[in-house]
């Protein structure tokens, strides 16, 4: 009977080791870091409210709905990973994303602003910066067009864990579907 418990105590140790070494690897950190992002954890959604609070222009509506915005674009993010190359302590994992196409829709909304300014004056004839947003803003609500970005992400390991190197702001734009391709 003593056998049988040791030899289950070994087989459920090899059953966690083997557990815990395969989702530390490169590949599962970067899958883990985009989940997060389509799952809207925590860390991500503070993240979001961080870059939101920062603009001093949107009204505070208006960051309600860009913050809802870009929590649609992180829920319908979709990816791929098509490389990962390990060289010692150092990891890249090349990855495909697709995002709604908001970069285009931006371009599109600046593009009428520039050419219409007669649609955004408000009551006193004075082109309005509020108005602007609130038609950039239903524009990207209804973003249907999608676009694929390659994304590389750099990974050191310490103390025998894989940790993603901070991402550059070309790839948080990317992430956001505002990368200007």
């Amino acid at each position: 009977m003593k056998k049988i418990i040791l030899g289950f105590s070994v087989f459920l140790t090899s059953i966690l080791l083997i557990g815990c070494t395969l989702s530390n690897t490169p590949t599962k950190k970067v899958e883990r870091y985009l989940d997060n992002y389509r799952n809207l954890d925590e860390t991500v959604l503070t993240q979001l409210d961080t870059i939101v609070e920062a603009d001093t222009i949107m009204t505070a509506t208006q960051k309600e709905d860009y913050r809802n915005i870009l929590k649609r674009q992180y829920q319908n993010l979709v990816y791929t990973v098509k490389d990962e190359t390990v060289d010692g302590d150092k990891a890249k994992v090349t990855v495909e994303i697709e995002v709604y196409d908001l970069y285009k829709i931006t371009n599109e909304a600046d593009k009428y602003y520039t050419t219409s300014p007669d649609e955004f004056k408000d009551e006193t004839g004075n082109v309005s910066q509020t108005k602007y947003i609130d038609y950039r803003l239903s524009k990207l609500k209804e973003a249907k067009d999608k676009v694929k970005y390659t994304i590389e992400f750099n990974l050191t390991k310490v103390d025998n864990v894989w940790i993603i190197d901070d991402i550059n702001e070309e790839t948080r734009q990317k992430i956001h579907g505002l990368y200007a391709y």
